[in-house]
């Protein structure tokens, strides 16, 4: 028996590949299958099942292209209701997988639908428990995100105390557990950056496991300090359970190369949105005026989730060349299919046409307490406000970049910006919007909130003095 956890880091997500016997399952995969079938290949394995924890609102899985091109069963848990032909199985029923067998653990709390799988072994013994968003490292579902429903969070959060208190809680401490995401992903608070454990030391570490938890203590710790969700996320769960395009269908439509004359007319022609995913470095030293920046090497897919709206928003891209089928590929991952094309040969064919090129003030950390003794500027925090509350500089204006499109009449052209966050990642994004709707005075401090605090043991000295929270 085979068991191989494929981590996705970019979405903090946790695709399965379970193998015994010449038989394969995979459980909660991507949108793009190839990977999947190569896996299954290799073994000389056939893909018997695909097995959805429940209806995914923070991606689009890849189950329905994988049963279509393996001849595999899409299978759900009980209560799910989706709009194609899939196994809903029964609560306790068992699949045969090869040698291996599954059981089905219905465990509804973070969604009604939410399913739990249990690996037994060759001799049949319990070995493995595929928890989705159940149960995380360190942490449960948070239990906001099911698709219309008339139950409350407080609901949700109390059928989720007994799901894992009578199917998981009772399995052996050395079950190892194997959840849906790891650290970074917003389907949880305060997820561990561990991507495996087990059940004993769940027990022993995880808050939401106290064995002397009452439900009520359960249901008001797990909701309380959830912040909103990307705007992506019921779009998503929507997709997973009516059924979407095929991911081929999005890559050759996507990947239509277009000289920098074509690229500026179907710009123009489908009012497409011009996202620039090369490093953060390359563009604040040069980019097509009006594009936006969300660099392929963050948290690309999540931020334009969060931030692009419509789903079906044409899109064009300019990436480093050979990067652009990744881009398409992960823009699909949360449901942005409408990729229409991108720039032939990157930036640079664009600089070649001697053509308008934008640009962007980058000031150095140590250049940054200078520039904030400058009258009439402000220093603009897009982090989250979490993260604010931890520590700041003094006087800096909070403005998440989570919610810029919400928050952005706060912001008065007659004042200039110097605008940072933790890494220099989302400063950039945050400057590039804000150009994009017409605000010009802005600079971008480089790196972030830490390299302001290593330079200000000098510069910034009169502050940290002041401000003890910096």
């Amino acid at each position: 028996m085979k068991v191989e956890q494929l981590y996705t880091g970019c979405l903090a997500e946790a695709a399965y590949y379970i193998e015994s016997n010449g038989e394969a399952v995979i459980i909660d995969p991507l949108r793009e299958t190839q990977p999947y079938i190569d896996r299954a290949k290799a073994d000389e394995a056939k893909i018997k099942y695909v097995l959805e924890t429940h209806f995914h609102a923070d991606f689009v899985s890849g189950h329905l292209d994988l049963a279509k091109k393996t001849g595999a069963t899409i299978v759900f848990g009980p209560t799910a209701q989706p709009n194609f032909k899939a196994h809903i199985a029964k609560d306790g029923e068992i699949l045969q997988v090869g040698n291996a067998t599954i059981r089905v653990l219905h465990t509804p709390g973070h969604t009604m639908e939410s399913t739990t799988y249990l690996l037994r072994d060759e001799q049949g013994k319990d070995y493995a428990v595929f928890t989705g968003d159940t149960l995380f490292i360190g942490d449960v579902g948070r239990p906001d995100l099911a698709i219309k429903t008339d139950l409350t969070r407080e609901d949700l959060a109390g059928y989720l105390y007994d799901s894992l208190r009578n199917k998981i809680m009772p399995l052996a401490d050395e079950v190892i557990v194997y959840p849906g995401h790891g650290a970074g992903s917003a389907c949880g608070k305060k997820m561990a950056k561990e991507t495996e454990s087990t059940i004993g030391l769940q027990k022993q570490l995880n808050y939401a496991l106290r064995a002397d938890m009452t439900k009520a203590e359960f249901v008001k710790e797990v909701t309380t300090g959830l912040v909103e969700p990307p705007q992506y996320f019921p779009k998503n769960a929507v997709m997973n359970k009516m059924g979407y395009e095929s991911i081929d269908t999005v890559l050759h439509r996507g990947m239509h190369a277009l000289d920098p004359r074509e690229f500026v007319t179907v710009a123009e022609a489908e009012n497409a949105l011009i996202i620039d995913t090369r490093n953060k470095e390359a563009f604040v030293k040069g980019f097509i005026p009006g594009s936006v920046f969300m660099g392929l090497d963050g948290q690309f897919a999540s931020w334009v989730g969060t931030l692009v709206t419509d789903l079906k928003q044409p899109i064009l891209l300019v990436c480093e060349p050979g990067k652009e089928e990744e881009a398409v590929t992960r823009l699909a991952r949360v449901g942005y299919d409408n990729t229409i094309g991108y720039l032939d040969g990157g930036f640079n064919a664009w600089r070649a046409e001697d053509w308008e090129i934008d640009s962007m003030e980058s000031i150095s950390p140590g250049r940054f307490a200078n520039r904030m003794k400058v009258s009439n500027t402000k220093v603009l925090d897009v982090r989250r406000k979490s993260e604010y509350d931890t520590e700041h500089v003094i006087g800096a204006q909070n403005f998440p970049l989570d919610f810029i499109n919400r928050n952005m009449a706060e912001l008065r052209e007659d004042v200039q910006y110097l605008v940072h966050c933790a890494s220099g990642y989302r400063s950039v994004i945050a400057i590039s919007i804000l150009k994009k709707r017409g605000f010009d005075n802005l600079v971008n401090v480089e790196g972030g909130i830490g390299d302001i605090k290593d330079a200000g043991n000098v510069a910034l000295s009169q502050y940290l003095e002041q401000d003890t929270e910096l």
